[in-house]
């Protein structure tokens, strides 16, 4: 018996997009295109019943933004394409509610990869969003910080890392503390941006 395919809505305004965006899909067996329309109507940017929104958007970021929450809310995992190669946008989209985000500028192999990790829980964001910060390289985080990392950038609670750990919630918050001593960054964006700059976000879409 075959498994049960990825269903993924393409939500964009540019035509010629959403048709090389369901070219590729087609080329991916475990992967199912159930629409691809425009968002400029927000009446007619619906994603049925789709695993997966692929969210292409050349509108500012604050509109984009409303998109990533209003299919977040519904139940959508939302993977946004930007041109834009901000770490402020990132953090904003991830806030948002977006489990990934992609340069538009990405290839095929790792657009299917990025899909692929959401569906299954996980979070994907492009290496362009990393911020080329030195701390990355000089500070100096331990395996289990790195895993705790990981898992607040996929948008992990305090209770689900501990069960996902098998800790409890207050060593949790212990290691939060410590990072927090370590880095200055105590609210949950900034420790995404670090995640990014740490590599462990990449990390997480290579895992499984």
């Amino acid at each position: 018996m075959s498994a049960q395919p990825t269903y993924v809505a393409i939500i964009s305004d540019g035509p010629i997009l959403r048709h090389g965006l369901s070219h590729v899909l087609d080329s991916a067996p475990d992967l199912e295109k159930v629409s691809s329309v425009g968002h400029s109507d927000p009446q007619r940017s619906e994603a049925g019943g789709a695993d997966v929104v692929l969210l292409h958007t050349q509108a500012s970021v604050r509109d984009t933004c409303k998109l990533v929450t209003k299919f977040h809310e519904r139940g959508h995992k939302v993977v946004v394409l930007t041109p834009s190669a901000a770490e402020t946008d990132l953090l904003l989209f991830i806030e948002a509610g977006a489990r990934g985000c992609l340069s538009q500028h990405i290839g095929e192999a790792e657009l299917l990869t990025a899909i692929r990790a959401v569906a299954s829980g996980r979070s994907y964001f492009s290496t362009v969003f990393d911020g080329g910060n030195p701390h990355r390289r000089n500070l100096r985080i331990t395996d289990r910080e790195r895993q705790i990392l990981e898992l607040v950038a996929s948008g992990a609670t305090d209770r689900e890392i501990a069960s996902k750990l098998n800790i409890s919630e207050h060593t949790v918050h212990s290691h939060l503390d410590r990072l927090g001593s370590k880095t200055g960054f105590r609210r949950r964006a900034d420790l995404t941006r670090l995640a990014l700059q740490q590599g462990a976000v990449g990390e997480l879409a290579e895992e499984g």
